[in-house]
């Protein structure tokens, strides 16, 4: 009784009640997210939640969770090997989680105040060197994908933001292209492609590649018309994207990823990622572009 009456005084008072975990991170998720995150983000919240909160904490009432329990989570999870990253996304769900509680009366404060995330160890960046880029122009010669991996390359653009990419973001005549959306999958077992914005802001993004890029969309253009000739009424490329298949849908992200990883081990980079093609300037290096193709 006098704890409660000085929680009174205090006003942090929080009347007893008997729900659990699992039944508020639910509800958090239908009523604080749905509609209101991204649709990626939102069944990655909800991936988070099922795999490594409700099997945790889930049965526990959520007025029962302290830091320790927080703190039990983050080191099993670094103890069975998983990433920095992969636990500090789990923090960021349950901090605002906890944080949505405490300002609709449920908790008194956050638990997560309480624990301590491990250290992020960040993924060591491996670009091509001047050396290495002739080399892989020559390897990827022959794939299918050529245009698009060395458009990444020379562009700068991420890969779902290169498999995203349609003809009306690109303006050849002022050598411009806009940047307003990406091709991204839903995280679930045969989850679908879809387009959605980019970046994380929607705010749209305007580059100036060097010429060599556009050398790359020029013959993806032509390339693309004669699919389109061949396919006939096959043809299906309805949000008009610049690299597609020979039926004109878009490449598979996980294919892209394959492929080029095939590459790369092949050249002797198997360390390289589609996602280290966009650090290294090669803007400088492409001023005089030809000698590139000279060297292979």
């Amino acid at each position: 009784m006098t704890a409660v009456l000085r929680d009174l005084d205090k006003g942090t008072y929080q009347a007893p009640n008997k729900i659990t975990a699992a039944a508020w991170f639910q509800e958090w998720l239908n009523v604080f997210c749905a509609n209101k995150v991204k649709p990626l983000t939102f069944q990655s919240y909800e991936g988070i939640i099922k795999n490594h909160i409700v099997p945790t904490i889930g049965a526990m009432e959520l007025q029962a969770i302290k830091g320790t329990h927080i703190q039990k989570i983050y080191n099993t999870m670094s103890a069975a090997g998983l990433s920095g990253k992969t636990v500090k996304n789990v923090g960021a769900v349950l901090h605002k989680s906890f944080k949505v509680a405490v300002k609709q009366g449920l908790i008194a404060a956050n638990p997560c105040e309480g624990a301590e995330l491990p250290k992020t160890e960040l993924h060591e960046i491996t670009p091509l060197t001047d050396d290495e880029i002739p080399v892989f122009l020559a390897a990827i010669d022959r794939s299918p994908m050529r245009n698009a991996f060395a458009f990444c390359l020379f562009s700068g653009l991420r890969e779902g933001e290169c498999l995203g990419l349609s003809w009306k973001q690109v303006d050849f005549k002022k050598g411009r292209i806009t940047i307003n959306q990406q091709l991204q999958k839903e995280k679930k077992k045969g989850g679908r492609c879809y387009i959605a914005p980019s970046p994380k802001n929607s705010k749209a993004r305007t580059i100036e590649p060097p010429p060599v890029a556009f050398e790359y969309l020029y013959a993806e253009r032509v390339k693309q018309m004669e699919n389109r000739l061949s396919a006939g009424a096959a043809w299906s490329n309805p949000d008009d994207l610049v690299f597609t298949d020979e039926s004109g849908r878009h490449y598979a992200i996980s294919t892209f990823y394959k492929r080029f990883k095939k590459i790369v081990a092949a050249i002797g980079r198997p360390d390289t990622r589609p996602h280290d093609l966009r650090h290294p300037n090669v803007k400088h290096r492409t001023k005089n572009f030809s000698t590139f193709f000279e060297t292979i």
